[in-house]
């Protein structure tokens, strides 16, 4: 039993998603239909998870705009997108804005008590349709900015997989220290990469033979 937050503005999908997570046993249930009210609720209820429709008729926050909003209040907010937009490139937006899952409308009835019990017990969500056009995403991301880096770069990023120190890549490339702290910062740039193991995390992938 827990409170949930239903964020959407069409009354059919609030009224079906209310019948689904009493069915489930959900305990408290409260709505809002635009961003700026969601936000006001969220502040105001602190719910235990939020469910967020990505189109909202709202002046001044989108669906993305709202989790982003949400989560810089609640570092540890859980958020659930349910939404009808099933494009890779926005599911990677939501989530790198800050929602703990996506879930498509057209799943199955089961499928949205199942999410909310998951992110809540602090995982994480990806609609089974969508998690394999998000790898195929990112794997082609990966090749593109690939191809993008220098001789150079692919070099020390080749190293960085293999856990080498900034230093024993300096001695194997034959360059200094410093100039292997502005290859990495330059790749962190070309990559997307948020930290350094975050990084380091890609260039293991990178390194992996095409299945």
């Amino acid at each position: 039993m827990y409170r949930v937050l239903l964020v959407d503005d069409h009354p059919v999908v609030v009224a079906a998603c209310r019948w689904l997570l009493s069915e489930a046993g959900i305990g408290e249930l409260s709505e809002a239909h635009d961003a700026e009210s969601a936000y006001e609720a969220f502040v105001r209820e602190r719910p235990d998870a939020a469910v967020v429709d990505l189109r909202l008729q709202s002046q001044e926050l989108g669906g993305i705009g709202l989790i982003q909003r949400m989560r810089s209040h609640d570092p540890g907010a859980r958020l659930l997108v349910f939404s009808m937009l099933a494009d890779p490139r926005i599911v990677r937006s939501a989530i790198d804005a800050g929602a703990s899952g996506y879930l498509l409308k057209d799943a199955p009835p089961h499928e949205l008590p199942k999410a909310l019990d998951q992110i809540r017990s602090g995982g994480t969500y990806l609609d089974p349709q969508l998690a394999k056009r998000i790898a195929l995403l990112r794997k082609e991301a990966d090749g593109t900015a690939a191809t993008a880096l220098t001789q150079r770069e692919r070099q020390a990023l080749a190293l960085l997989g293999q856990a080498k120190s900034y230093q024993a890549i300096a001695d194997q490339l034959g360059i200094s220290y410093k100039t292997v702290i502005n290859l990495t910062y330059r790749l962190r740039q070309k990559l997307g990469a948020r930290s350094l193991p975050d990084l380091v995390r890609l260039a293991v992938e990178m390194s992996r033979p095409s299945l």
